[in-house]
């Protein structure tokens, strides 16, 4: 499949179309630029879902840049009303599992190299999934997440991780810190100057927005890490 070397903005539209995912056929949805570069799928964070409205913002941002997005539900309705399961990281973390095998099969996205971008407690929920012995994840994306709460997943985490947290968020940034600490694989962590823990200020969010891993095939050894700023 052709992949797309130009990081400028692309301006054709991206092709959408909705999916179901996995047993408990939850719902998402595919964006594909014309040549895509990847795919990154969304984990959301606590009690928001796929229309998360800056997921959404980060989605479109990386479909001007070549990347394929999915942005799906990561529990049905029913489960959502039980807050146990909204919380409950290895459950969520099977989720973001099937999404992978499923975009592996997909005639769309098959072959594409897969990210994970993850929110507040969805940076866990990728974490975890990435730490799969089976996961083909090619590098996972924290964006003002709480990786803390993959607890012992981290030490087992290959690819690349980026976390990136508010440089006004300092709880947050503590615990991101020490979880830096843990990870074995290669690692960065990126401080957005004047951002809080919703990334809610003017441009911050859109600086984060594509910070992204530049992703070789997965049986380079010489993986790097990378991030592309808007001009």
């Amino acid at each position: 499949m052709a992949t797309r070397d130009s990081l400028q903005p692309s301006t054709d539209p991206p092709r959408c179309r909705s999916v179901i995912i996995g047993g408990e056929a939850l719902e998402g949805d595919l964006a594909i630029p014309p040549v895509p570069r990847g795919l990154i799928i969304f984990a959301h964070g606590s009690g928001s879902s796929r229309r998360s409205p800056r997921n959404a913002f980060v989605a479109s941002s990386l479909q001007q840049r070549g990347f394929a997005t999915l942005l799906f539900d990561l529990l049905t309705e029913d489960e959502a009303a039980d807050r146990v399961n909204v919380f409950d990281i290895d459950l969520l973390a099977r989720r973001v599992h099937e999404a992978v095998h499923w975009s592996m099969g997909d005639t769309e996205t098959a072959g594409l190299p897969i990210g994970l971008f993850g929110a507040s407690t969805g940076a866990a929920v990728a974490l975890v999934a990435a730490a799969e012995p089976s996961s083909q994840v090619a590098t996972v994306v924290s964006r003002g997440g709480r990786p803390d709460l993959a607890g012992a997943a981290l030490e087992h985490v290959r690819a690349p991780v980026l976390l990136i947290v508010g440089g006004e968020d300092e709880v947050v940034l503590d615990l991101n810190r020490n979880a830096l600490t843990r990870l074995t694989c290669p690692r960065r962590l990126d401080i957005i100057p004047g951002a809080t823990h919703l990334f809610e200020e003017p441009g911050t969010l859109l600086h984060g927005a594509v910070l992204e891993y530049r992703a070789r095939a997965p049986a380079e050894q010489d993986r790097r890490l990378g991030r592309d700023l808007l001009p």
